[in-house]
């Protein structure tokens, strides 16, 4: 039986047991809000959700890349995105308990106006429709060169695998799956990272060793993804749904820990690239490390990909049938939430078949949300409607200028790889705030 057809079973045997597992949905409670027996997911089972939600098959494969390309000190720059976790939960516990607020389209609609509110879900709408297919091209890839049908059978197979068991049950079955795909991840992570430790030439002093701590070689990054983090959770569903879901406290714990779990999560992955730099090895850390290592070591790094890619994608099905339903008010139905997911499954896949310049047209970059930094850092102050539109389009204005590259090289102050990133968001993001606050201050002056 050759590789391949091992994978095949991975993913075929894996997603049937997933779906058998679901629960099945039959409130409207139990499918948008993941209520089982009138209980909300305790903080363990919400701290699982979160992490493996946000360890998607792309991030553990950037991980593993940065690993390669910077040493551990690109998997810390990397992990410095899962900051967003601790500021997401520590704000959102007090919009919940001072403001009293059920969900941030209510927030944004009683602060800012409906308008405000149907443009923040254009970029979140943007943002899961990007998930689908930048998640499914990473199982694809294990399975065939980009564009082979072997790929494309992957990526279909996967997706449609994937919407049968998050149809069951909605945000339930995303939950549920979530702490198996969870406890899946982190043996299977033990299992590579044993098979690497138990190379003699290669040592825990090797990874600390590895790097060189300067803006050239990963810090750009680490510094880009701590500003980032400020306002990147509050454009991903995925992270806020799980918000609401649960009681304030249980959910700033669980917040809290998703944030240390997931840094060292990443990290720890990122090792893997490490090791690839040690041998020397060029191309995807992941994959070759795996080649390397044989046939058995390489199924366990696809079927962490699988596990990650899914529990990704159960989660966007069920964040954009509830972002119709229940946020923009649509219908709130289970009809019309099945409904939802099997067309954003279709709609985030034909982009899988378009070419690359396409897809990255269409990505929301965390560039580009950075104007939401100051709406939800000072959620409690007051200011006018006209504060949310300066500070969102000018964060979008500087995502195009990174986009399109742009940005003055002037303004730049540091050098290597990500040194625009870093300056663009230090610079869009002290705009943003300066802008958002204009408003206020020129009518208190009146």
């Amino acid at each position: 039986m050759d590789i391949i057809n091992w994978q095949w079973t991975l993913i075929i045997a894996s997603s049937l047991i997933l779906f058998i597992l679901s629960p099945l949905a039959k409130t409207t409670e139990e499918f948008f809000k993941a209520v089982h027996k009138k209980k909300a997911p305790n903080s363990l089972v919400l701290t699982g959700s979160l992490i493996i939600s946000w360890i998607f098959a792309k991030s553990i494969t950037n991980a593993a890349n940065l690993g390669l390309d910077f040493g551990i000190v690109g998997g810390v720059a990397y992990a410095g995105y899962y900051v967003s976790f601790a500021v997401a939960g520590l704000l959102i516990y007090k919009m919940r308990v001072v403001g009293g607020f059920k969900s941030i389209h209510q927030f944004l609609t009683t602060k800012f106006g409906k308008g405000a509110m149907a443009l923040f879900s254009i970029l979140i709408a943007i943002r899961l429709f990007n998930e689908v297919w930048s998640n499914t091209m990473v199982i694809g890839s294990y399975f065939g060169e980009t564009g082979s049908s072997n790929y494309y059978w992957a990526i279909i197979v996967f997706t449609v695998l994937t919407l049968a068991y998050a149809i069951k049950g909605g945000l339930s079955s995303s939950i549920f799956t979530d702490v198996i795909q969870m406890v899946l991840f982190s043996i299977l992570l033990m299992v590579i990272l044993w098979n690497i430790f138990s190379i003699e030439t290669f040592s825990v002093t090797d990874v600390v060793t590895s790097g060189t701590w300067s803006f050239e070689l990963g810090l750009n990054l680490f510094f880009a993804a701590i500003i980032q983090s400020f306002s990147y959770p509050f454009h991903d569903p995925v992270l806020t749904d799980r918000a609401f879901i649960s009681s304030p406290k249980v959910t700033r714990k669980s917040f809290l820990w998703a944030s240390l779990l997931g840094v060292l999560c990443i990290i720890l992955f990122s090792v893997i690239g490490v090791y690839a730099q040690t041998q020397g090895f060029k191309g995807q850390a992941a994959v070759e490390v795996g080649k390397a290592f044989g046939v058995v070591i390489l199924l366990v790094i696809n079927f962490i990909m699988i596990t990650s890619a899914a529990s990704t994608l159960d989660s966007t099905f069920s964040s954009f049938s509830k972002l119709l339903a229940i946020d923009l008010g649509m219908v709130n139905d289970l009809t019309f939430g099945r409904a939802s997911m099997a067309a954003i499954a279709i709609l985030g896949t034909l982009p899988v078949f378009l070419e690359a310049e396409i897809l990255s047209a269409t990505t929301i970059s965390g560039t580009m949300v950075i104007g939401l930094t100051p709406i939800f850092l000072f959620w409690n102050i007051k200011v006018p409607k006209m504060s949310f539109y300066l500070s969102v389009i000018t964060g979008l204005i500087f995502g195009f200028t990174l986009v399109f590259n742009v940005f003055p090289e002037a303004l730049i102050f540091t050098e290597g790889k990500y040194a625009d990133l870093l300056w663009v968001n230090i610079w869009g993001i002290l705009s943003c705030n300066i802008l958002y606050f204009i408003p206020k201050w020129l009518k208190s002056n009146k």
